[in-house]
């Protein structure tokens, strides 16, 4: 199984899950001339992608759908009420298909599972990606980690887990008024460091091998200050093994694999 992300953050979210034979798009939220520059930069014909699937509405996720599959017959997977808010900007001859929150089913060779998660969309979901004794878990969005999310990300290989902001850094952020930091900081709004770092250690097990800290804050985060705080957590409980990176918003990743 490989893992490349085109790119996170507020400007826009994309990433491949890639396993056997099959290739899924996860989220569109590029421009479409963007997500094609984006793919070619990491060795990906759009031609060779199986599907997309959504983990939400928002445009950061959603915006170059409509014009990216402009001449791509792929489908796109969602919840029904995703769908039903971006269907009207996706444009009519979208291939959808739709499943509900706690479903899985197969893509290719890939099994997807799928889990609400606490979010300030219609129907936000994560995942976890399974191919043989691969696996994946992946949530973008989320502002709140219940015990039913963690029981769901338990005991996998790699996780792709936001890491938004820095508390202090967006406490002194001159830009954004209140009401929108509250909303950030609210259970239906964005991880900080410290709880993607809380996350991190209480998914941590033997067979943990990555995490990949995304959806950092431009103005409210840096990805040195993510790592570190998410690091010496880890490392204080012990697990040194389990290894940690952020990704940009401005670059696709390297491949991340989780098969070995």
């Amino acid at each position: 199984m490989k893992f490349v992300v085109l790119g996170s953050g507020s400007g826009g979210n994309a990433s491949v899950i890639e396993a056997g034979g099959t290739r899924i798009l996860v989220d569109a939220g590029f421009s479409a001339k963007q997500l094609l520059l984006r793919l070619d930069r990491a060795g990906i014909a759009p031609g060779s992608l199986d599907a997309i699937i959504l983990t939400h509405e928002h445009s950061d996720h959603v915006k170059g759908l409509r014009v990216f599959l402009k001449n791509l017959a792929l489908r796109v997977f969602a919840t029904v009420q995703t769908a039903e808010v971006v269907r009207q900007s996706a444009g009519p001859h979208t291939l959808w298909t739709c499943f509900e929150a706690g479903q899985s089913f197969g893509i290719g060779d890939l099994i997807v599972e799928t889990f609400p998660v606490m979010h300030d969309a219609v129907d936000p979901v994560g995942f976890v990606f399974r191919h043989r004794e691969s696996s994946l878990g992946f949530i973008s969005d989320v502002g709140h980690a219940p015990a039913q999310l963690r029981q769901r990300l338990d005991s996998l290989r790699g996780i792709y887990l936001e890491a938004n902001y820095d508390p202090g850094l967006l406490e002194a952020d001159t830009r954004r008024p209140w009401p929108t930091k509250q909303r950030i900081t609210s259970r239906h709004g964005h991880l900080s460091n410290e709880q993607a770092a809380d996350l991190a250690a209480a998914l941590a097990h033997p067979g943990l091998r990555h995490i990949i800290l995304g959806h950092l804050s431009r103005d409210c985060n840096k990805p040195e200050v993510a790592c570190a705080c998410v690091r010496r957590r880890l490392d204080a409980d012990g697990w040194t093994a389990v290894r940690v990176d952020c990704v940009s918003q401005d670059e696709p990743t390297p491949w991340f694999r989780f098969d070995l």
